[in-house]
């Protein structure tokens, strides 16, 4: 099975379009287009019913004390933990593809509610959902793909994982406002195979020169 995209290479960075904030000269941030990268998968196992969709930032800091602080910086060995990005289940277990900017293109505040996706697919919410809870102005259930927004005096490269499941479940079984971690506990020992594609971003200046 693979999972391939022209939006970017796999292990090269991940274009700025695709991004939920990138950097700025002056304000070290902005906000991005977040269009969702495109992505095409292909040799689906026999035995599949249904493929499932993750992407995950396996980079986030794991404590916020220094995030986004003048004068501070995120030490490149602090440990790290997941952030989800995207999640999508009941993705039908044929090949097929997903157009750059056709499930996400833009931010919307307190989040998408309906995402565009393939036929017959569902969307959870992702991390944002989390993240943005303490803003009155962005607070939701943030649904589909938000793409990276990585800290601006992070010393690490961040890596996002989208990982591409085939699993036997016609249906996954999870409901309405559903997480990648309940996602990975439905399709536990119910997944035949997976294909992963990973991309990179940092927003730290100093790491692009």
């Amino acid at each position: 099975m693979k999972l391939t995209s022209t939006s970017f290479r796999h292990d090269d960075p991940i274009p700025g379009r695709c991004a939920f904030g990138v950097p700025d000269a002056v304000a070290h941030m902005k906000l991005g287009e977040n269009r969702n990268p495109q992505l095409a998968w292909s040799g689906i196992p026999a035995g599949a019913r249904s493929l499932v969709l993750i992407c995950m930032d396996v980079d986030v800091p794991s404590s916020l004390e220094h995030f986004n602080k003048e004068g501070k910086v995120i030490d490149n060995d602090l440990p790290r933990v997941e952030f989800c990005h995207w999640v999508m289940v009941d993705i039908a277990p044929r090949d097929g593809a997903v157009g750059e900017g056709e499930c996400s293109n833009g931010i919307t505040p307190r989040g998408k509610k309906d995402p565009k996706g393939p036929p017959g697919s569902r969307q959870g919410i992702n991390d944002y959902t989390g993240f943005m809870a303490a803003d009155p102005e962005m607070a939701g259930d943030w649904y589909g793909y938000e793409g990276p927004c990585s800290p601006w005096n992070d010393e690490r490269i961040h890596h996002y994982q989208f990982t591409l499941y085939a699993t036997d479940l016609e249906r996954c079984r999870v409901e309405g406002r559903f997480t990648a971690d309940d996602v990975r506990k439905a399709i536990d020992g119910h997944v035949l195979a997976e294909a992963r594609l990973t991309g990179t971003y940092t927003m730290n200046q100093k790491l692009l020169k």
